[in-house]
């Protein structure tokens, strides 16, 4: 009578330690990424420099932020290493809203904000659409982002049905963003 191998121990620490090696590279990526910390996106104030050259210039005063009458800028917290204190706009709590005259680039006193006198030339960032997270990708006649942009269609469009088209007089206000109805947001703003 023969003996059947086909469970024998030998067998199956042999293909245990095969499966092992193979998934090994894989499942060290994968806690690579989860573990990882995200690049954090910092948003600017309108008329902000270079980043490269905004944590150094900035004297982190605050006048800025007194002056936003939308209260949307606001100091970084102490988790963003050098750029601790300095002045951020995090849309999807509260985006810049373009007030007339655009009084944070004006108050500024160290030159991190240069003075901005027409609205159009803000270039905070550019807003990117997700659109498997766009309603309008299903089907649903929303108008949000087009219809609370202060820039309108030279900002954004629409091409039939599908999700809104980014187009070069974006800002990156965020205001498309803020307003957004999706969670996650369909719309987010990249800095510029």
């Amino acid at each position: 009578m023969t003996k059947d191998h086909t469970d024998s121990p030998d067998r199956r620490t042999f293909f245990k330690s095969a499966a092992d090696k193979l998934i090994e590279p894989v499942a060290n990526y994968l806690e690579n990424k989860i573990s990882a910390t995200p690049e954090r996106s910092i948003i600017r104030p309108p008329g902000a420099i270079n980043e490269s050259m905004f944590n150094e210039t900035c004297h982190r005063c605050g006048e800025c932020v007194k002056a936003c009458p939308a209260s949307a800028i606001f100091p970084l917290a102490d988790s963003f290493g050098e750029a601790a204190s300095t002045p951020a706009i995090d849309p999807s709590k509260s985006p810049c809203v373009v007030c007339e005259g655009l009084q944070c680039t004006h108050v500024c006193p160290s030159g991190a904000l240069l003075p901005v006198y027409e609205s159009h030339l803000i270039a905070m960032g550019v807003a990117e659409v997700y659109a498997p997270i766009c309603v309008r990708t299903d089907g649903e006649n929303c108008t949000i982002c087009l219809d609370r942009c202060p820039f309108g269609e030279t900002a954004i469009r629409y091409d039939g049905e599908s999700p809104p088209v980014i187009l070069n007089g974006c800002t990156g206000c965020g205001i498309c963003e803020f307003y957004c109805p999706t969670t996650p947001k369909a719309i987010t703003i990249r800095p510029a």
